[in-house]
């Protein structure tokens, strides 16, 4: 069967859809002929949609749903129409049928099912259940019990359970199927990674929702060859895309120790997401020899009392402690906090900002405002009534819906404002101060530095623009 996979993300910097390549992967080498029709570059979408499905038939479709929306409360734009308009787009130029997946789609898959239109979907990874799909399909045979379905039935939706095999059944990745090359030069990074799953329970995260609570990690040398692929490429800045490069410890130690046997370090400037904790100094090291050039932890706060309303399994001193193995070691180091949430206070706030000039990291990006997704804490909390005066943007989660303490709200922009005043260190959700948004959707100054030749994590770069010594 001829396979089309769509990436309907246009937003920018371009951000390579790393989902939609290791689908096409997994599809390929089971024997299935895939085509990829990438949106991001094509000004006059809705032409490039009807030239593609003009040329050839297919026997299925699917369509990558990255991001419902930009997720800052500053401005609350929703991806969701542009995703519904590709769609009928499609339709028009193909009867095949049409089924959703990604990050985006698997946080609220009937939500986003009933806005585009579309009978069915994949929740979670999608590689070995769109196997199956286009196996059923080419011979005709029934797949409404494929595991990670949702599909329409009468009255409503029908989910099937998810099923998240080992990644040690993928197969090699080539990243072949799109133009990386160009994603390197107009985006400034490539992704990858190294584990899928989260453990933690965060009443704000919507990854364990996407992509399920157990770790699954993927073979170090599978990594490695990933890595080396890319650097053949001429890509030499990669950022992981697992929710927590450091959990597990061991598996982080262990991609560590294989980049380093490989001598890619040295070829290599790369980024992740990390938690405070488990944090060690050997890691650190390990790290840095692997030529892991910045790290961004979610902080969320700095006062131990949010810390645990926010169920983070680490406190101040961790914080503190970790940003300190980091300066030892030479490794960039951004902080992500989320100011607002239930229980925050001025003292709270206070305390938080304090923290993090002790911690002296090299950014520390400042969110205000919880945004609201399906099926974690949070929405039960605002379902129980418990904080709905806190809501902003309604009570419809398919779009942008934001909580923000209502004891703070009518204060929390100007005390911010106040205690951040003339430390650059500080980023905001705010595209009126372009020279401090770390809205990365349409960033103008972020985009500028990426054609100016500036690569790596968006942070870093901002970071490096607004710095005397700009290879710093």
């Amino acid at each position: 069967m001829r396979v089309a996979l769509v990436n309907t993300n246009r937003i920018t910097p371009p951000i390579a859809p790393i989902g939609l390549e290791y689908v096409a992967e997994a599809l390929c080498a089971s024997g299935q002929e895939v085509d990829i029709l990438d949106l991001c570059w094509e000004e006059q979408w809705e032409q490039a949609i009807a030239t593609f499905f003009g040329n050839r038939e297919y026997g299925m479709i699917g369509a990558s749903v990255r991001n419902t929306d930009d997720c800052s409360f500053a401005t609350r734009e929703s991806f969701l129409p542009a995703v519904a308009a590709v769609v009928e787009s499609i339709r028009q130029h193909s009867g095949a049928p049409i089924v959703l997946g990604g990050v985006g789609f698997s946080i609220m898959p009937e939500m986003v099912l009933a806005q585009c239109g579309v009978d069915a979907g994949i929740r979670g990874e999608g590689e070995f259940p769109l196997v199956c799909l286009a196996e059923r399909l080419e011979n005709n045979r029934p797949w409404d019990d494929i595991p990670g379905l949702i599909a329409r039935q009468s009255g409503g939706w029908r989910r099937n359970p998810g099923s998240f095999r080992p990644l040690t059944d993928l197969p090699p990745m080539s990243r072949g199927f799109l133009d990386n090359r160009r994603y390197f030069r107009e985006g400034g990074q490539a992704g990858i990674e190294t584990k899928r799953g989260c453990p933690r329970r965060c009443i704000y995260c919507a990854d364990p929702v996407a992509k399920g609570r157990n770790v699954r990690v993927r073979p170090p040398k599978d990594v490695a060859d990933e890595l080396s692929r890319l650097v053949a490429m001429g890509i030499d800045h990669i950022h992981t895309c697992d929710s927590e490069f450091n959990i597990p410890g061991e598996h982080a130690l262990a991609v560590c120790r294989e980049i380093v046997r490989r001598g890619l370090g040295e070829r290599l400037r790369w980024y992740a997401y990390c938690a405070p904790v488990p944090f060690t100094s050997e890691l650190a090291d390990l790290l840095r020899r692997a030529g892991c050039a910045g790290i961004n932890f979610g902080a969320d706060s700095g006062d131990d009392r949010m810390l645990k309303i926010l169920r983070r399994d680490f406190r101040a001193e961790d914080i503190l402690r970790t940003s300190r193995l980091c300066r030892e070691s030479g490794i960039t180091v951004m902080f992500d906090l989320l100011i607002g949430a239930p229980g925050e206070t001025r003292e709270s706030i206070v305390r938080t900002i304090e923290v993090m000039k002790e911690a002296e990291p090299d950014r520390a990006g400042v969110a205000v405002g919880v945004r609201v997704y399906p099926e974690t804490e949070m929405e039960g909390r605002i379902a129980d009534g418990d904080g709905e005066k806190g809501l902003v943007g309604g009570k419809d989660l398919s779009k942008p819906v934001f909580f923000v303490e209502p004891e703070v709200a009518p204060f929390v922009f100007g005390l911010l404002e106040d205690l951040t005043k003339d430390d650059n260190r500080f980023l905001f959700f705010d595209p009126e101060r372009p020279e401090k948004n770390y809205n990365y959707n349409a960033n103008r100054v972020l985009a500028e530095a990426i054609r100016a030749g500036y690569r790596g994590a968006y942070w870093d770069i901002l970071r490096r623009c607004n710095t005397p010594d700009r290879s710093a």
